[in-house]
């Protein structure tokens, strides 16, 4: 095999990780932008997905990860049972260093020239404000402030389906939503995680935390002195006696490190891509850990973005969000039957919607 064969190329034509429709690489020179927008399926609608801003090491660390991003966007819109496909955005580059009006003005023209067939909102490094700017040069932009349209922080209902898939975890292997009396560790509070905290405290859950800013966990244990504060991540998930673990930060929090040292009995948060890779599922399940799909329970957020493009009503995302704990026992089930892991569970029902799309059946 060729060093080409290994490239990107090879990984969107070839690979299973492949399959896009598109992939777009922006430059502005001027303003320092350099970005790639992937844009998987739009079986199902315009593909939505937000715009992740990362100094990543190298330009092709940044590619495989948009890949992966937007292949996740389609799966998880899907199972969210929005009408949107799923696409992904990257800016590379620091943003306290380089993030600037004129380079999100400009990554605003890029999203433009796709006319519509790609939906951005707010990731990793970008925020409500940031959206603001963006949607000043496109309009398919979601996720802005209330003041210029928009429906505001995604992050809100993105920690209450989370919330909602570890209460079905339970459920499932407790025979009991509730959360009380549960040790819960979270990795990652901020935007996302430390919503979670919130929701987990008023169901009486014992929670532990770790983040890589220091500033994020002080303001937690400062509000709430009963939550308790481990130096990183791999002394919360050896935390003895832990019944959840929530990888709320970056992808790849199951790996082969990890899973063994595991030692929460349920896996459920908002992080995306959380299997380092193919097979790491089934470690989880050889070890009686239940596995709640990320993509699954980290939906709240992109269900309020999609609303925003009708008319935002906060009732009706949460009600949608809700569901969320539905559809994660549902994939339990599906697991159960077929006698496959769940993640495995959840590919196969997004994959029969995304098909059912491309035949015209939804």
């Amino acid at each position: 095999m060729t060093e080409a064969d290994n490239g990107v190329l090879h990984t969107l034509f070839h690979s299973d990780q492949g399959g896009h429709e598109q992939v777009v690489l922006c430059q502005d020179r001027a303003s320092g932008l350099k970005a790639v927008i992937a844009i998987h399926s739009t079986a199902l609608g315009p593909a939505l997905g937000g715009t992740r801003f990362y100094p990543y090491a190298t330009e092709e660390e940044a590619v495989a990860d948009v890949l992966n991003l937007s292949r996740g966007m389609s799966y998880k819109n899907a199972m969210a049972g929005l009408d949107h496909g799923g696409g992904k955005a990257v800016i590379i580059g620091d943003p306290d260093r380089i993030k600037s009006e004129e380079l999100l003005l400009a990554f605003g023209r890029c999203v433009a020239s796709l006319g519509g067939r790609y939906v951005t909102a707010c990731d990793v490094g970008t925020y409500v404000s940031d959206m603001d700017v963006v949607a000043r040069e496109c309009r398919w932009t979601t996720g802005r402030s209330p003041e210029n349209g928009g429906a505001g922080d995604s992050s809100v209902l993105t920690a209450f389906g989370v919330y909602q898939g570890m209460r079905a975890s339970a459920e499932h292997l407790w025979g009991d939503p509730s959360l009380r009396g549960r040790k819960v560790g979270v990795a990652g509070v901020g935007k996302v995680g430390h919503h979670l905290v919130e929701h987990l405290l008023e169901d009486g859950a014992e929670v532990v935390i770790t983040d890589v800013r220091e500033e994020s966990v002080n303001r937690i244990v400062h509000k709430h002195p009963s939550v308790t504060a481990v130096a990183d991540t791999d002394a919360l998930i050896r935390t003895e006696g832990l019944d959840i673990y929530a990888p709320c930060a970056l992808g790849g929090a199951l790996n082969d490190d990890t899973v063994p040292v595991l030692t929460a009995k349920v896996v459920c948060g908002a992080a995306n891509n959380q299997l380092a890779h193919p097979g790491v599922e089934k470690d989880l399940a050889d070890r009686s850990i239940l596995y709640a799909p990320d993509y699954v329970v980290n939906a709240g957020g992109v269900i309020q973005v999609a609303d925003e493009l009708h008319g935002f009503d906060f009732d009706r995302c949460k009600a949608k969000a809700s569901k969320i704990f539905d559809t994660t026992l549902a994939i339990f089930a599906r697991a159960k039957e077929d006698g496959i892991p769940p993640a495995a569970a959840a590919d196969r029902i997004a994959e029969q919607r995304i098909s059912e799309g491309r035949s015209g059946a939804v």
